[in-house]
């Protein structure tokens, strides 16, 4: 695995995840599958950091290991922080392409929905304006949300992700930049709101 820490300014042992995948299955080159998932979980640490901004809590970028032959990378993970799960307060993960984000999908309690509605008017300006709770938001952070760690995720326009995924055809010149841009604005408002919040989200 590839991290890095934005440290938090009033609570750095807690830990905001945003991450992504770094192999790609053998046929591509995984532009979509996926390299926009890690160009999006790095722009959103680009972001804090242009913007000299400081949550509360540590946004930790994951790029993992090994997500298409095993999930080797997300697992040694689990393994090697089991004894600090409590500090992790939510995981993003972006791995369903960079289509235009129609909102976020939340992986926990029901009241996630409550707690992220606050989101919309800010996200509304893109069109991200769907609440959805979802069973999965991401195979490398699944193993977290057994944990009881929140999983969320962009809710993505995939059409025509699996059209490329998998195939010789998962190449750079499939990316929308715009559409890759507001899976960036999606995740870091979200990252923000999570670690930066007064109360942690619903466990």
């Amino acid at each position: 695995n590839v991290i890095a820490d934005w440290k938090g300014s009033e609570l750095p042992e807690e830990v905001v995840i945003v991450s992504g995948h770094l192999d790609s299955w053998d046929l591509g080159t995984g532009a979509l599958d996926d390299g926009v998932g890690v160009a999006v979980s790095m722009q959103v640490i680009h972001l804090f950091q242009k913007l000299a901004i400081h949550p509360r809590r540590t946004i930790r970028f994951v790029a993992w290991m090994n997500e298409e032959m095993g999930l080797d990378g997300s697992q040694a993970y689990a393994a090697a922080h089991q004894s600090d799960l409590a500090n992790h307060v939510a995981a993003l993960e972006s791995d369903l392409g960079s289509g235009h984000p129609g909102g976020i999908t939340y992986v926990g309690k029901p009241e996630l929905g409550d707690w992220l509605r606050p989101l919309i008017p800010v996200l509304e300006p893109i069109g991200a304006v769907m609440l959805t709770s979802g069973t999965e938001a991401g195979s490398d952070i699944a193993a977290l949300a057994e944990k009881g760690v929140p999983n969320f995720t962009p809710t993505v326009d995939h059409r025509h992700y699996f059209d490329y995924h998998h195939t010789a055809a998962d190449t750079f010149d499939k990316v929308v930049p715009q559409e890759l841009n507001e899976n960036a604005a999606v995740s870091a408002v979200l990252a923000y709101a999570l670690a930066d919040s007064v109360a942690r989200v619903p466990h």
